[in-house]
């Protein structure tokens, strides 16, 4: 299981992991899927103050990556970019496994295990 970080993507995550106590050793970003999203699923990116046991660990640079086993067969080979333009800032996924986006770039379809969509609001 491979996920990458962009060096502005792992720069931004990082951010949101400064201020960490040097006890917070397991602090990292939860990485994952779930569904909805106007394309069935959608990408989920939280702060986790500790893995959990059945987690995929790794590590990129200074930031720690939790990500469930549900999730992984979809975010295997993503490729995680942060953008800050004038017309948008956020974090951007590109998805092998995807076999449809959204222009939102916030969700995908993947195949025929893509559960039913949702209209982007």
């Amino acid at each position: 299981m491979t996920v990458f970080l962009t060096e502005k993507a792992e720069f931004r995550l990082r951010s949101f992991l400064q201020g960490s106590s040097p006890s917070d050793t397991d602090k990292g970003i939860r990485l994952g899927v779930s569904d909805g999203g106007c394309n069935g699923y959608q990408y989920t990116l939280d702060v986790a103050n500790q893995s959990k046991p059945d987690d995929v660990i790794q590590q990129h640079g200074k930031v720690r990556i939790f990500i469930d086993p549900q999730s992984a067969a979809l975010l295997e080979g993503v490729v995680v970019d942060f953008v800050d333009s004038m017309l948008e800032s956020g974090f951007k996924f590109s998805n092998p496994n995807a076999t449809d986006t959204c222009g939102c770039g916030k969700s995908f379809q993947a195949g025929d295990c893509t559960p039913t969509a949702v209209p982007c609001s």
